[in-house]
């Protein structure tokens, strides 16, 4: 490996985390700009008739090295979001946002993938090759290639302005979160904070040079300050500065420039304009194309029909704990900042144990040695500790192997850092393939933010915590144990978007298992495993308010599915969707100063635009497909079936994107998807 190679244009391995810098951005991308797009130009003037091997290998090859590349850069824009890394990724988006608008608009290479849709090769093609060769002509379809000349360009500037929009709501989402915090400096206002939220928010202030606790709007933070505290004002003036980041509402630490409001209704403008070019009566159509859902109407259906079901418990809950909160905690009108922190009361009266309780007994390495015990119980692999470039010290790296064959490796960042935006996300480093040389072995990134370890212990995760990771495993899983070797349907590529959450949310499963509980536990300070009968009580209190959790998600998936159907910004107001939604289907209405929909990045800076329904749709699936295990296991004594274990691998892992997801499922359950098994874990079923 010659050390003059720029970082971004050597891919013979793992990415080099130790050598990249944010000037390799520019130079780098745009070599591989230049050598895709002049191999677009060759192959799309060539005159003889497109093979597979002469026309979509070259592209696919040239388009992985910039994907790759790219995805190298968007990574540490999500990770280490240093103002210089900011800059650089900011300066080269709309180049590359351009570029794919145009491959995307390219009318030559739409009539060579249809001519090869159309040829006498496209029969001898395997499955999973005609697969892509229409998800191609789809894509095009979607890009506008299909649009007259004289209307390409305006297409092309929508697709780079929403660009810039999404990249600029995120950075102001993460500025605004930095900008807040809050100083206690009397120790009486920490009353009912855990120790290690107090210890960490003095070491805050400390490295800030300040006597006292510092608070932030971090997740670490945060959430055990609306968790735990007893001051009802430390509560409120914390969600009061989250609930209206990005916002503009003046509220003392904001900056008008970090408004999102202005942001949203242009993206919405976009998105409607981009529908209508596109032939479609509204964005929602667009965005349900490549998913497994038909049309608008059936996901509102499917959402409409599940909150009638969930509501009644919901309002169960909420009338459960308004009693509690008066009769108990004196609190006569409750507010949304005193819903947590009554919640976890009423929790600890009802079934005797505080989440901080368990939380001591899931210390990081058990956690990930139970984790890496299922997995390897599941799928008949091991875990290993492996050795690469990282991007921060906190960066761990591990290999999967079967019968002493590698089978993938992935990057794990689990602490949350000032530099790295928030939330918990898996992303593909490389993807599985088969080149001259052998199979190019696929890699995954697992990104979470977790509190880091305090006062020389090992870090502890509540069991919500220990879900996440479940969760973001469970999407890793399906990226390193595909078998499929083209790269656009190999692991989560060329899955659609509403059933890619199958496998995570399978995973999530596993952490309410005893035999797997059991196994990653070991209290912080004793080592003592964590005790059946508190396992029970969580077990007990696994369903606690799942009525009112599950109107909030149905709340998000409705509001995301309307705004982006009969919406119009100009004339309308997102604040008044939200809360016309938030009559049919909410329990708790937050405040009319909540800024909600200027933080929900899953649909304003993510992939989910009109696919947030997708989260519940996926659930019906995961919970269909888990019960499998409990049918094949609970008899033996463990979910833990290799059996099964080998047909979820075998029929939903290893064949990723290429073949439609449903087929998948009907291959792995034998029948179509039911939603009993949803229900029936959610505890919505009448006793």
């Amino acid at each position: 490996m010659t050390d003059n190679i720029s970082p971004l244009l050597d891919l013979s391995g793992l990415p080099r985390f130790d050598t990249i810098t944010p000037a390799h951005v520019e130079p780098g991308i745009r070599q591989r700009l230049d050598t895709l797009r002049q191999t677009v130009e060759r192959l799309q003037d060539d005159p003889t008739p497109p093979t597979w091997d002469s026309f979509v290998l070259p592209i696919e090859n040239d388009g992985e090295h910039l994907s790759r590349a790219w995805g190298i850069v968007t990574h540490m824009h999500s990770v280490m979001d240093t103002p210089e890394w900011r800059e650089a990724y900011n300066a080269m988006l709309p180049e590359v946002t351009r570029f794919y608008a145009e491959l995307g608009q390219n009318l030559k290479l739409f009539q060579k993938y249809k001519a090869l849709h159309e040829g006498p090769e496209f029969a001898q093609l395997n499955p999973a090759r005609q697969r892509i060769i229409e998800n191609e002509l789809r894509g095009f379809r979607l890009s506008g290639a299909e649009l007259a000349d004289e209307h390409k360009p305006r297409f092309q500037e929508i697709q780079e302005e929403q660009a810039g929009l999404a990249a600029k709501f995120s950075e102001n989402l993460l500025d605004a979160t930095n900008a807040f915090s809050h100083l206690v400096t009397d120790e009486a206002d920490l009353a009912g904070l855990p120790a290690d939220a107090v210890a960490a928010a003095r070491e805050a202030a400390q490295r800030a040079g300040l006597e006292g606790w510092k608070f932030t709007l971090k997740m670490p933070s945060y959430l055990p300050v609306l968790q735990y505290a007893d001051s009802r004002q430390l509560r409120e003036t914390l969600y009061r500065a989250y609930a209206t980041r990005a916002a503009e509402i003046d509220n003392g630490y904001s900056k008008p420039e970090w408004d999102n409001g202005p942001l949203i209704s242009q993206i919405l403008a976009l998105r409607a304009e981009e529908a209508r070019m596109l032939g479609y009566n509204n964005y929602a159509e667009v965005s349900l194309v490549p998913k497994m859902a038909d049309t608008p109407a059936q996901v509102l259906g499917f959402l409409r029909e599940l909150a009638a079901k969930a509501k009644p418990f919901a309002e169960k809950d909420l009338a459960e704990l308004a009693a509690f909160a008066k009769a108990e905690l004196g609190i006569e009108q409750l507010e949304p900042w005193d819903a947590s922190y009554a919640s976890e009361k009423l929790r600890v009266a009802r079934y005797a144990f505080s989440e901080q309780e368990v939380k001591q007994y899931l210390p990081e390495p058990k956690v990930l040695e139970g984790l890496f015990g299922v997995v390897e119980k599941l799928y008949g692999v091991r875990i290993l500790p492996d050795s690469g470039p990282v991007w921060h010290p906190d960066v761990r790296f591990f290999r999967i192997e079967r019968e002493g064959a590698l089978v993938g490796q992935f990057y794990l960042d689990l602490y949350a850092r000032d530099t790295k935006k928030g939330g918990a996300w898996m992303d593909s480093a490389i993807t599985r393939r088969r080149l001259m040389s052998g199979i190019e072995t696929p890699v995954a990134y697992l990104v979470c933010n977790f509190s880091g370890p305090v006062g020389g212990k090992p870090a502890t995760f509540s069991h919500d915590d220990v879900t996440t990771l479940f969760h973001e495993a469970g999407h890793g899983l399906h990226h390193l144990l595909t078998r499929v070797d083209e790269l656009s349907v190999s692991g989560i590529h060329g899955v659609e978007w509403d059933a890619v959450e199958l496998p995570s949310q399978f995973m999530e499963n596993f952490c309410w298992e005893w035999d797997v509980v059991s196994e990653m536990t070991a209290h912080v300070d004793s080592g003592e495993p964590l005790p059946r009968a508190l396992f029970d009580k969580m077990l007990a209190a696994k369903n606690y308010q799942s009525g009112m959790q599950t109107v909030r998600q149905l709340e998000f998936s409705l509001f995301d599915l309307l705004i982006h159907m009969d919406f119009d910004p100009a004339t309308q107001n997102v604040q008044d969707l939200l809360a016309e939604v938030r009559r049919e289907v909410a329990v708790l209405i937050p405040p009319a100063w909540h800024r909600f929909p200027n933080s929900f990045s899953h649909i304003f800076a993510g992939g989910y635009a009109a696919g947030y329904y997708s989260y519940k749709w996926a659930e019906v699936l995961s919970a269909d497909a888990f019960a499998a295990f409990e049918e094949a296991g609970r008899p033996k004594g463990s979910v833990l079936d290799a059996e099964t274990g080998a047909r979820f691998w075998n029929e939903i892992l290893a064949v990723g994107g290429s073949r439609p997801a449903l087929e998948s499922f009907k291959a792995f359950r034998g029948r179509e998807p039911q939603v009993d098994a949803l229900l029936r874990h959610s505890g919505m079923v009448a006793a």
